[in-house]
């Protein structure tokens, strides 16, 4: 039966590709992971959705990813089939102008940063702040990610979803459902393959000028230097995840190479060689602590994958 899962998975990836026994550490930000059973690469929207229904068909687990950010791969890796949206599911265009705005879609796969850049080439404003997240515009639109008071909710207009089932559906923002660092998503499971977002009209010099400095605050605060997931914990109502780690004494708390930042505790960064198994304890021990110090509990805003 694995001859034959291979061989048809293999067929669905017509200009795609498909790697096996692949470290996921070269694919995650946080520079950790053990081997997935296999990687594969699609080119495109009808080669995902046939992949995807390859592993449905013969009870293969499978999980999507982008560029890797904001997730914690198992050191024993994952048992099944990783698909990596990027290539030909990165497109980023215009497709329409009205007035004062202009409508830029871009493929789950195009990365927030090169989104954002090209916004700008366009003299489209509104998503300045996406520029230095690392992330890609699927996982971006699945968590509704934000920094410096903006989320994506603020610009988005629909996204395209591919459901468990193989159906797709264009969802409104209002169907999307975003809230902090949740979408429809975080309740029924589907990949997002598209989105669009509605943008001002501005002046190009001036949107680059925003961005930069965005983006040179984000170097003097945050530990770019390390590989990390970026922001570790979800912020509490009423509190700031890296101000009560910070409170509670943690400010370069380490287990083995994983380590709280000392540049900002919000941060847990892989000072070295550090294993997924050593930064879920830290953040284990992280929350323990708060939580005994000042009542608080710390959600993790990492994705857990593979086998823990």
């Amino acid at each position: 039966m694995r001859e034959k899962f291979e061989k048809e998975l293999k067929e669905c990836l017509r200009e795609g590709q498909l790697r096996f026994g692949e470290p996921m550490k070269l694919h995650t930000t946080f520079r950790i992971g053990g081997a997935a059973d296999y990687f594969a690469i699609p080119f495109s929207e009808e080669e995902l959705s046939e992949g995807i229904g390859v592993c449905r068909e013969y009870g293969i687990p499978y999980y999507t990813i982008g560029n890797g950010s904001n997730l914690l791969v198992s050191d024993k890796g994952f048992r099944g089939v990783i698909f990596c949206l990027g290539n030909g599911m990165d497109r980023i265009g215009i497709e329409d102008e009205k007035d004062n705005h202009g409508i830029l879609k871009a493929g789950a796969g195009a990365s927030l940063a090169r989104t954002a850049s090209q916004a700008a080439a366009y003299g489209l404003a509104g998503l300045e702040f996406a520029g230095g997240i690392p992330g890609t515009v699927g996982g971006a639109v699945m968590m509704n990610a934000g920094a410096y008071g903006s989320e994506i909710k603020d610009k988005i207009l629909w996204a395209r979803i591919l459901w468990e089932d193989g159906k797709i559906s264009r969802l409104s923002k209002e169907e999307l459902r975003l809230s902090y660092r949740k979408s429809i998503l975080s309740e029924k499971p589907g990949i997002v393959l598209e989105a669009a977002f509605w943008l001002e009209k501005g002046k190009k010099e001036e949107i680059l000028e925003i961005m930069n400095r965005l983006n040179q605050s984000r170097r003097e605060k945050q530990p770019l230097n390390y590989p990390s997931a970026g922001s570790t914990f979800k912020r509490p109502e009423g509190y700031f995840a890296g101000k009560l780690i910070m409170d509670a004494g943690l400010r370069g708390f380490r287990i083995g190479d994983a380590m709280v930042s000392e540049k900002h505790c919000g941060f847990v960064i892989n000072a070295g060689e550090a294993t997924a198994a050593q930064v879920k304890e830290l953040m284990e021990e992280v929350d323990r602590i708060v939580f005994e110090k000042f009542g608080v509990h710390l959600v993790p805003e990492v994705r857990f994958v593979g086998e823990w």
